[in-house]
């Protein structure tokens, strides 16, 4: 035997919790409750109506946009300073994805370049315009840090230390794990015994090492499982735990910066350093394509494949999604509170 039907109330109670789903959880911790109301006296007068769905899933895709920091400050549900803050996480997280990819690509051409100089023009300036954006992006992530640091210890010492545990503990997980595994495993590096070209020189044998360790799991070798089959079990390992530790500290940081409440001017500079973040993206991006475009039988160690391919399409991604946050980070006035 079946068992009763269900409340036509109840019903459609968990009608509109669905529909509330479309909305991201801090949307629904403001204003849940008075939607919810709403959308139950609808429901009541009439069940079905399919324009009321699609309203609510683009209103709930916007609200979404607008809490990862993709639309304007006035959309976000906690007001411009946190729509800031979510469009700085947004940002930060494109340019994490951006440096993973690009670092692979980078570390690809460096070990070509360790045993043999580039035969073409193009390829080379396409090279040291990608070192050079990796440089700069490097640089500025680390002066991005340090105020976020200096604002997190002012944090912990007014007593708020317990929402920046989590990301706190996901940056020094994710980049322990990539220290020591990038710093073992680049033992193995390929370009080892090559030449140095002090001449044509792209970057010392043990920076592109680590680079290549750290980023072993950007491979075609996954399309080919019985070829992957023969790697070294430790090293399959890393493959799979470099991507996690790497998406550890990411995340970690996308968090500290949503939570953290700087200043006027701390929050005016770190979007500055976002913006000219995406500058060296787009030179990073441009280098790449010149080095792809060249690709053919007579680039030998310099050869593009099929993963350099879907890496172009990943960066191009990653650059979009953050130039759009970059451009929608506004922040608050000098004096404003």
């Amino acid at each position: 035997m079946t068992g009763p039907a269900p409340a036509p109330e109840a019903a459609l109670e968990r009608r509109a919790r669905r529909l509330l789903r479309w909305y991201p959880a801090s949307w629904r911790g403001r204003y849940g409750e008075e939607f919810a109301e709403l959308l139950l006296a609808e429901l009541a007068e009439q069940p079905r109506a399919w324009r009321r769905t699609v309203n609510v899933a683009r209103c709930g895709l916007a609200a979404r946009l607008a809490s990862a920091g993709l639309a304007g400050p006035r959309c976000h549900p906690a007001g411009p300073a946190a729509a800031a803050r979510a469009c700085l996480g947004t940002l930060t997280c494109s340019v994490a994805v951006f440096l993973a990819i690009g670092t692979a690509m980078w570390a690809q051409l460096a070990v070509g370049w360790q045993w043999a100089p580039p035969a073409s023009t193009a390829t080379t300036v396409a090279m040291l315009v990608m070192s050079g954006s990796l440089l700069f992006l490097a640089l500025l992530a680390l002066l991005a840090a340090a105020p976020a640091a200096l604002a997190a210890a002012r944090a912990c010492a007014r007593g708020q230390a317990r929402r920046l545990r989590g990301p706190a503990a996901l940056i020094g997980a994710g980049a322990l794990v990539l220290v020591i595994g990038g710093r073992h495993f680049g033992n193995g590096w390929p370009g080892t015994s090559g030449h140095w070209w002090p001449h044509q020189g792209l970057a010392p044998g043990g920076v592109a090492a680590f680079g290549w360790a750290a980023t072993l799991s950007v491979t075609s070798y996954w399309a080919h499982p019985a070829a992957l089959a023969s790697f070294p079990p430790a090293e399959l390992a890393w493959m799979v735990t470099s991507p996690a530790a790497m998406l550890s500290l990411a995340a970690g940081a996308a968090q500290l910066v949503r939570r953290l409440e700087t200043s006027p001017r701390i929050l005016r500079f770190e979007t500055w350093a976002g913006r000219a973040a995406v500058g060296g993206m787009t030179a990073f991006l441009s280098g790449a394509l010149c080095w792809v475009s060249q690709n053919g039988p007579s680039q030998a160690l310099f050869h593009a494949g099929a993963i350099d391919a879907a890496g172009l399409a990943v960066l191009a991604a990653a650059l979009a999604a953050g130039w759009q946050a970059a451009s929608r980070a506004r922040p608050r006035a000098k004096g404003a509170r």
